[in-house]
This record gives C-alpha cells, sequence and structure tokens, in this order.
C-alpha cells in the first residue's frame, strides 16, 4: 500500500509521535480500519519510553469530518472495544495528545479534538456538534467534555442549536492553545510539541493523568490521591536527571523510567 493510500499516516520527529488522518477523498471522516489503526497508534504512543507526546492532524485541509457515513451505512461503526470512537475519545492514551486543526472539525471530529490535552487551529478553521440536525446525539465525548473546556451555556447553546463555531470565536472562548494563520496549524502544533518534548516523559503523562483524574476527587482527598500518582516520580531515574543536569548545567537525557 502505498503512503497515498494509507488511511492514518505515522511519522516520528524526535520525541513526537504525528498521526495524520489520510483519507482526504472524504474529508477525513472516520472509518473504522482508521479508528483501529488510531488506536495501535495510540497503544504504541503510550508504549515506548522514546516518545513523549503525540500530534494528531488531517491530510488535504481537512481535519474530520466526523463519522463515516458510507461506511456507517454499510454497518460498520468506527468504534474500538475500551477506546470508543477513532480509537480515541473513550480512553484518550496516558501521554500528551494536540490536535492541529485545518478545515472542519465537525461532529466526531470534534469529539477527537476535545480528547486532546492542547488544540492548535487555523484562523479560519470550523468546529461544529450539529448532531441534533440529523436527529442524533454529539456522544463520541461532546456533550461530556464540552462544558468543561467553555462556559455552561455557550457549550449549551453550541449542542441544543447544532451551530459552527468559527476558529476565532473559539479562541475568544479559550478553546484553543494556538491560532494559526490558515495552513500553519501542524507547524505550531510542532513548535507546541517541542516545547513539551524537552521535558520529563514520566513527568509529562503523570501530570495530565492526575489533572484529568481529579475532577471528581474528593477535596478532603485530593493530596492523599495524587501521593499514589507523583511519589513514583520523585524516585524515579528521570528525577535524578533532572537534578544532575541542573547541577551540571547541562541539557537532561531522558530514559523514561
Amino acid at each position: 500500500m502505498s503512503r497515498e493510500e494509507q488511511p492514518l499516516i505515522i511519522e516520528e520527529r524526535g520525541r513526537i509521535l504525528i498521526l495524520t488522518l489520510n483519507r482526504p477523498q472524504a474529508r477525513n471522516a472516520m472509518s473504522l480500519q482508521l479508528s483501529e489503526e488510531l488506536a495501535e497508534a495510540f497503544e504504541m504512543l503510550d508504549s515506548r519510553p522514546d516518545l513523549s507526546l503525540g500530534v494528531i492532524t488531517g491530510a488535504g485541509g481537512t481535519f474530520c469530518a466526523g463519522m463515516d457515513l458510507k461506511g456507517f451505512a454499510r454497518g460498520e461503526i468506527p468504534i474500538v472495544p475500551d477506546r470508543g470512537f477513532a480509537g480515541l475519545v473513550q480512553r484518550p492514551p496516558r501521554k500528551p495528545l494536540i490536535a492541529a486543526v485545518e478545515g472542519y472539525a465537525l461532529g466526531g471530529g470534534f469529539e477527537i479534538a476535545l480528547a486532546c490535552d492542547l488544540i492548535v487551529a487555523a484562523s479560519d478553521a470550523t468546529f461544529g456538534l450539529p448532531e441534533v440536525k440529523r436527529g442524533l446525539t454529539a456522544n463520541a465525548g461532546g456533550l461530556l467534555r464540552l462544558t468543561h473546556r467553555i462556559p455552561y451555556h455557550r457549550a449549551m447553546e453550541l449542542i441544543l442549536t447544532g451551530r459552527m463555531l468559527p476558529a476565532e470565536e473559539a479562541g475568544e472562548l479559550q478553546l484553543l492553545n494556538r491560532l494559526s494563520a490558515p495552513g500553519a496549524a501542524l507547524d505550531d502544533a510542532l513548535e507546541l510539541a517541542e516545547q513539551v518534548a524537552v521535558n520529563a516523559p514520566l513527568a509529562l503523562a503523570t501530570s495530565k493523568q492526575v489533572m484529568v483524574e481529579s475532577v471528581d476527587w474528593p477535596l478532603a482527598e485530593q493530596f492523599e490521591r495524587q501521593h499514589d500518582y507523583v511519589n513514583p516520580i520523585r524516585t524515579s531515574n528521570d528525577a535524578a536527571e533532572g537534578a544532575r543536569a541542573f547541577a551540571e548545567k547541562r541539557t537532561p537525557v531522558w530514559t523514561g523510567s
């Protein structure tokens, strides 16, 4: 299979794993095969100590137009057991993930971005959860995540009207980490990824885990629960290497252990 025929293009840049949805003829709509390949890529990201984070983007000027309706009509549902739609929304990777959005991120495409930890979008990109216009609900994370990303009433408006959300407005709502020039979302996402990748991979994954999971921890138990996650980091090889590198005024060499 040639590169052009691959539903998912996987590349590595140092400690960064780049995942490109490669179905431009279908606006990168999510097929079952693409979901399964993404799930495998996220497993690889989490299992390899030489990778610190991932960047997900789309080919052909579009991020993802949601579920592949032609595949759905054939009985295909792009859901991976235990990981959900796109092999992502139910169980994202432990390591950080950045969405680099050009063009449309609609329905499941928007929900993929919401499952990421950071979002970089071109100024002419468009987000949206139009499911109610089709008699459906945004149940790949839109209903669960959007109210934690932007104010409640604005989230409810987007869900109930199904209207489009221009990137400029998404930026005003602080949904985005970077607003890029058209065509520059991936470059800017990789620049942000490089800033993350210089840091210790175990500390990155654990920091993400605590921030995500502590949302519903009882207030009186938060610090005690946090200890279970962060104490192993203090005694890790990377923590010792970070201290040595600081004392020796050099760049740390992380091993992810």
